[in-house]
């Protein structure tokens, strides 16, 4: 079910955060590492992934350098530019690390671009991880004045419907065996997941809602501060995740 969908641009970014290093509020000791989400810290939206996981009472980790992948429960792979994003990957030799961080057990969730280089099949253009078995095609929607917010239920995640935003965003167009539809939206798949995989075509750390960092987190196995609470937070804005990032 769709709710009051409407079409404008949105923009974000993110900055350093100068006063706290590569520390984030909600990063734990090593000793509480295995409850820990990191973030892959290339390129896209970080911070708001780690806000996001701050507000749903989650340990949350800038992964910045292979090593970082360490006994983590799970991974974010954030929104941002696909082709970037792969570069950098090999850049800084995290394919392989990845892999194996994979194969020991941490789930991972890709956003946007990060859904675009864990797909099987990248339609038209080059696949890269190919840890889950589904198709996808860039830019589906068009360009940046394509993008667009709605609402839609989608009941593996929370009960009550959900705000997304959507970013020149992927299609989902296929999804392979081992893999659920979480949403589908007209013509194509917003959302799909498998055992060890969640892929989401929106970005749900640019909306109040943190249900569905909630629910990738209990993916992990990582308890929150309750599974359920209300799907959206009351004291979010577009610029709540600038708190912990100041301009010096």
């Amino acid at each position: 079910m769709v709710v009051g969908c409407g079409v404008g641009a949105v923009a974000r970014g993110r900055v350093r955060d100068d006063a706290k290093g590569d520390q984030y509020p909600g990063d734990s000791t090593v000793a509480e590492t295995l409850r820990q989400v990191g973030v892959l810290d290339l390129q896209g939206g970080v911070q708001e992934h780690l806000e996001h996981l701050r507000l749903a009472g989650v340990s949350g980790k800038r992964v910045k350098e292979p090593a970082d992948l360490e006994a983590l429960a799970g991974l974010i792979m954030p929104g941002g530019e696909s082709t970037c994003l792969a570069r950098l990957l090999g850049i800084f030799g995290f394919e392989d690390p990845l892999r194996r961080a994979f194969a020991r057990g941490m789930k991972i969730w890709g956003t946007c671009a990060g859904a675009i280089l864990l797909a099987k099949t990248n339609v038209g253009d080059v696949s890269h991880l190919g840890l889950i078995d589904i198709d996808v095609k860039r830019n589906a929607f068009g360009s940046q004045l394509d993008s667009f917010k709605c609402e839609a239920l989608v009941p593996a995640v929370h009960p009550e419907p959900l705000p997304l935003t959507f970013i020149r965003a992927p299609q989902i167009l296929r999804v392979g065996r081992g893999v659920n539809v979480l949403l589908r939206l007209d013509d194509y798949i917003a959302a799909a997941e498998s055992d060890e995989v969640l892929v989401t075509i929106f970005h749900p750390e640019l909306t109040p809602g943190v249900a569905f960092h909630r629910y990738f987190a209990h993916k992990c196995g990582v308890s929150t501060d309750d599974g359920a609470a209300p799907a959206t937070v009351s004291d979010w804005n577009q610029k709540s995740w600038m708190r912990f990032a100041p301009i010096a």
